[in-house]
């Protein structure tokens, strides 16, 4: 996955405090993947989401008005919503991401809880991930994203053991050596994150 410089996420930063809206350049938010449907699941495809444009907490970037609009507003749909607010929580802006993904009409939805999950756990409220995680896996088993998200979870809770089954599970979902979810988490076990 890419990482935003932190000179670059100073800059988005600074404009969306100044109350304009500022543009991430991105080829971390892959669109493709399994199991998550539209919007995606997966953790790192050749598909990339466009640039997504960062507005302030509650508010998202609509491409019919090339504006920031309300999240809530019913500007835009589900998987509108779902594809910004995973885009934010994978850049880093957590609070950004759970105030798009509020606003998400189906909360029933594997990708959805996933990214809420995920930003909870970045936060620092791992149970609370690891809650949404177990939610998402109900409704998802193979959504592999989940499960790695979930493996990370446990290694930060201190369940190695918990973490080492949910690579196994990986494994025999997707293999190990094409695998990226596979191997981030193996990374990551290892002593060695990305």
């Amino acid at each position: 996955m890419t990482i935003m410089s932190q000179s670059a996420k100073r800059s988005v930063v600074a404009l969306a405090m100044a109350g304009f809206c500022g543009l991430v350049a991105s080829s971390a938010f892959a669109a493709s993947g399994s199991g998550g449907g539209s919007g995606g699941g997966g953790g790192g495809g050749s598909n990339s989401v466009p640039a997504q444009q960062v507005c302030n907490k509650g508010w998202v970037w609509s491409k019919a008005v090339q504006r920031c609009v309300k999240a809530n507003s019913g500007s835009l749909d589900d998987k509108q919503l779902l594809e910004q607010g995973r885009a934010l929580a994978l850049s880093g802006y957590y609070d950004n991401a759970l105030a798009v993904l509020d606003a998400v009409s189906n909360k029933n939805d594997a990708v959805v809880l996933t990214y809420i999950g995920y930003s909870h756990r970045k936060m620092g409220d791992t149970d609370v991930g690891i809650g949404y995680y177990k939610q998402a896996l109900a409704i998802d088993p193979h959504n592999l994203n989940t499960r790695e998200y979930l493996g990370e979870g446990y290694m930060s809770a201190g369940k190695l053991e918990l973490a080492q089954a949910e690579l196994a599970t990986i494994e025999q979902l997707c293999g190990n050596r094409e695998c990226e979810q596979y191997q981030d988490l193996a990374n990551a076990l290892a002593g060695r994150p990305e």
